[in-house]
């Protein structure tokens, strides 16, 4: 028993095909679905059944529902059926199997909710995969967080997951890099640098960089031409900011299972490249011509040229304009190196590549989503996933930043000043396409209005019971065979009952998170979760009868931390998948 949504889904399509009134039918049952009711006190379940049947029945859905009602409430587990609305039909269950249920959590325990859904597909999760030329910044934060969590997400709902980091270590910016990564070289060895010249970077962070190069190679490099010493430095400066930047992300609690280097889309092997393998697979589809892109509307993109280029024929497969794959002076344009790296991502076996890229990536989708369709055949698919942008507060006030004069917060900063947990959860705590507002001072606060305080106090609450049970009750058996064995017919108050509900959503929860890439649900979910259960503390606190030990009755004192022990699994499980932790005590 996992998804109690999943299981009733199923007995109502066997009852509807079985019944009497719809067996000539051949009912399609596909849009069939079963939820929670959007008021609690309607009901545990709600189903549409009534709904999509109605017209292939030719019945008024209502009088369908009423029909269905009476069917459903012969179910063991079903105390009562009612119609609502246009035929919408709400059920409730009886106690005893929500307090059956608990049994099957507690024995679930930390695989409760997981590995239904992926089936062991292999699914690749790009993300971060900013240049190598800094530190993180806070602008790179959420991207790392959402798709870390959404690895995580994907990972316990049971997909074979790789998680990726594209480094884009070929283009321009590096050059500008390794020129900025010589003037500190210079200044190292005693020169006069001045300010540092318009469009290299600024940052100190690469004084280091500097010192080490000068530590290890004296006045050498300075006797050297540009050809000569451009490469060696251009080797030393990319290394030192991937150890910077795997740092920082180390720091936010990120570690990906790939790094992989654009360089290696451009490397010859013989006298091809993944790049020209790839563009050579859309050719033999009769994907690639020699043409000329119409000016575009609006804003030019930076691949576009007025003359006859080398094309890709995405317009075939679901693109809004076809692509240029080839620049004038020969060289291949930035979507070619998008077209070998899928097509490298989709020989490594992965069935789905998920990108989350920043909100100014917009126009990625449809053709990376064309891109997918033409390499695989229809195969593979592509899924991105934009990233709205943070903006900080600290006491109301927005905090500036500029990174072109290197004045800005980098992700350390974020992460040493608030901490890996808050930053975490509270990036979640928004959906991924919708702005963020992060405040330093609402994130740090012991209150409801934290939401990762407020969840990991319920954790942290939860085991403070059970130290107190140790206390209080030393002889009583609490190891985990003695929970899940537990009398659960003793919880009978329904704010108990509404906790094993609750827990009883995880695993629809999971489903749907991992189905949709959406982690922030997981979120959300935690939040109402650690509602009830300091709902259910403070209720305990006016109510003698309602607190979680019992010291006059044992057997009840069990039943009620196994609850416990299911919904302090369960908010664990959450918090893992965020990437937080679950803490035993809080000060």
């Amino acid at each position: 028993m996992s998804n109690v949504f999943a299981i009733f889904e199923h007995r109502i399509k066997e009852i509807v095909q079985s019944s009497d009134f719809l067996a000539d039918l051949q009912p399609d049952l596909s849009r069939l679905t079963v939820e929670s009711p959007r008021d609690p006190a309607h009901g545990h379940l709600a189903t549409n059944a009534a709904m999509v049947l109605a017209k292939q029945a030719k019945e008024n859905p209502r009088s369908l529902a009423e029909r269905l009602a009476a069917l459903l409430e012969s179910d063991v587990d079903v105390s009562s059926a009612e119609v609502a609305g246009p035929g919408f039909i709400n059920l409730r269950l009886n106690d005893e199997f929500w307090t059956d249920y608990l049994a099957s959590v507690l024995l679930a325990a930390d695989g409760f909710g997981g590995g239904a859904t992926g089936g062991g597909r292999k699914i690749n999760v790009e993300y971060v995969s900013a240049n190598p030329t800094g530190p993180m910044h806070v602008g790179h934060c959420r991207g790392a967080v959402v798709g870390d969590a959404l690895a995580n997400l994907l990972n316990f709902a049971g997909y074979d997951v790789t998680r990726e980091y594209y480094t884009n270590d070929a283009g321009g910016q590096i050059e500008v890099l390794a020129r900025s990564v010589f003037l500190r070289y210079r200044q190292a060895l005693g020169d006069e640098i001045g300010a540092i010249p318009e469009g290299l970077y600024p940052g100190d962070y690469l004084v280091p960089v500097g010192e080490s190069l000068a530590a290890q190679h004296g006045q050498a490099l300075q006797k050297m031409s540009e050809a000569e010493w451009l490469p060696l430095v251009k080797e030393v400066a990319i290394d030192a900011m991937m150890a910077l930047i795997k740092a920082d992300l180390a720091a936010l609690g990120v570690c990906h299972d790939v790094f992989f280097s654009e360089r290696t889309l451009h490397a010859s092997q013989g006298n091809k490249s993944l790049i020209s393998e790839a563009i050579e697979s859309l050719t033999d589809q009769g994907l690639v011509y020699r043409g000329q892109l119409p000016p575009p509307k609006g804003v030019k993109p930076e691949d576009w040229e007025d003359r006859e280029q080398l094309l890709f024929r995405s317009t075939d497969v679901g693109d809004d304009m076809d692509r240029a794959l080839v620049k004038s002076n020969g060289d291949y344009t930035y979507f070619a190196a998008d077209v070998g790296y899928f097509k490298d991502k989709f020989d490594r076996g992965f069935e789905e590549m998920i990108f989350v890229l920043g909100a100014d990536h917009g126009g990625y989708v449809k053709r990376m989503e064309a891109l997918a369709k033409a390499i695989s055949c229809g195969k593979a698919k592509a899924t991105v996933r934009l990233c709205q942008l943070v903006k900080l507060f600290r006491d109301g006030e927005p905090v500036k930043m500029s990174k072109r004069s290197g004045e800005f917060i980098t992700l350390r900063n974020l992460v040493d000043e608030v901490g890996r947990d808050a930053v975490r959860f509270m990036m979640l705590y928004r959906k991924n396409d919708a702005p963020l507002d992060f405040d330093f001072a609402k994130v740090t606060e012991q209150s409801k209005d934290n939401p990762v305080f407020y969840v990991q106090y319920a954790h942290a609450r939860i085991c403070s019971v059970f130290r107190q049970a140790g206390r209080d009750m030393p002889d009583m058996n609490v190891g985990e065979p003695a929970l899940a064995n537990a009398d659960f017919r003793l919880l009978t108050d329904e704010g108990e009952l509404g906790l094993v509900r609750k827990v009883a959503e995880y695993p629809r929860i999971i489903d749907s998170a991992a189905r949709s890439h959406e982690p922030h649900r997981v979120a959300f979910y935690l939040y109402e979760l650690a509602g009830l259960l300091h709902g259910q503390w403070n209720r305990g606190n006016g109510a003698p009868n309602l607190r979680f030990i019992n010291q006059e009755n044992a057997q009840l004192t069990t039943a009620r931390l196994s609850l416990l022990k299911a919904v302090a699994s369960t908010i664990a499980s959450g918090l893992a998948i965020i990437g937080a932790q679950a803490p035993v005590e809080m000060r």
